[in-house]
């Protein structure tokens, strides 16, 4: 679990609460019933991304019918509620433009990620969130699906529907036929990861709402903003928390992840050099870092370890344990966490 990470921030708007009114919802009632303090209506604050789950959690808990909720939250919200980050992209050039620069803002307002991938005649967006293992609360899906089709037909100004919906919980109640129109597609449920899938094609439809003096606005405060919330952070540890993340699919390598920090390989490599520190070391940290959180599960067997560490075989775990720590994972297992050694 990561939700303590010292950049596990989400701001709330207060224009968030005058749209849970709109659902007949008090914002009294959700605070309550997630067991946040009251302060969070009245004052600037930002939540982890398990209290902005647990605030989800509890809408989905009162409304009647998420479906017809996530329709009138998306039919009834004014332009002029949102925040900077989100109306630009609604004036962007084309749909393709709109969904790169959703992408790239949304970091200003929480730790999720938007991965776009086009393929062939689709383009798929999987969601994910950096600082929690625990599944997105269904509802809180729904509506940045459903907000990142709106982008396209509010853009556009033409009835787009999405090729698919995978979604990896059902819908806890409601009517599905209704998103399932509203969305123009299928919704498959039990999936491996939520994500949208769009026709390729209406990527390059242009926008009607394009304003680019309006753009030329918003896009340098909000590079500048993004720019100095990076700063801000410790490109060290954000860069170790990442390879951790990523170990048990192989080994991590600098180019994917500068790619997901959104920057260039040599930028990645200047902030850690700055900081004193290069890739290659930080990689090693991480391995040794994880090897001794996972050697203290007893339900994890040496060749289990070697596997999340993203190490071809065991022998070379076991090689580059003993360098780390001067003797085999089994024996320091019984050594120093007093568990007898697992082979």
């Amino acid at each position: 679990m990561m939700t303590s990470h010292s950049f596990d921030r989400i701001k709330i708007p207060a224009a968030w609460w005058a749209a849970f009114r709109q659902l007949d919802i008090e914002a009294y009632d959700v605070v309550r019933r997630a067991q946040l303090p009251l302060s969070i209506l009245t004052e600037p604050v930002e939540v982890t991304t398990a209290q902005y789950f647990a605030i989800w959690q509890s809408v989905s808990e009162l409304i009647g019918d998420p479906a017809a909720g996530v329709v009138k939250l998306l039919t009834e919200s004014a332009p002029a509620q949102w925040p900077p980050s989100v109306l630009a992209p609604y004036h962007a050039r084309d749909y393709r433009d709109a969904l790169k620069r959703m992408a790239r803002y949304k970091q200003l307002c929480s730790p999720e990620r938007l991965h776009i991938i086009e393929e062939g005649e689709v383009c798929t967006i999987q969601l994910e969130w950096l600082y929690s293992e625990q599944p997105e609360p269904p509802l809180l899906v729904y509506i940045t699906l459903a907000t990142l089709l709106d982008l396209g037909r509010n853009g556009t100004g033409q009835p787009l529907t999405a090729r698919f919906v995978e979604l990896t919980q059902p819908m806890p109640a409601g009517n599905v036929k209704a998103l399932e129109e509203y969305l123009g597609c299928e919704v498959q449920f039990g999936a491996q990861n939520n994500r949208l899938t769009l026709h390729l094609s209406d990527l390059d439809r242009h926008f009607i709402s394009y304003n680019a003096e309006l753009l030329d606005i918003l896009i340098p405060a909000l590079e500048k903003s993004l720019e100095e919330q990076q700063r801000s952070k410790s490109m060290t540890e954000t860069v170790k928390w990442i390879v951790k993340r990523s170990l048990s699919a192989g080994r991590p390598d600098i180019q994917a992840i500068a790619k997901e920090l959104g920057m260039s390989e040599r930028t990645l490599q200047r902030r850690l050099t700055d900081e004193g520190t290069n890739f290659k070391q930080l990689l090693t940290e991480a391995r040794r870092e994880q090897a001794r959180e996972f050697l203290a599960d007893s339900s994890l067997n040496t060749k289990e370890v070697a596997f999340l560490l993203g190490y071809e075989d065991q022998n070379s775990f076991y090689r580059a344990f003993r360098l780390w720590e001067g003797d085999t994972p089994s024996n320091w297992r019984a050594e120093q966490l007093g568990m007898p050694p697992i082979q």
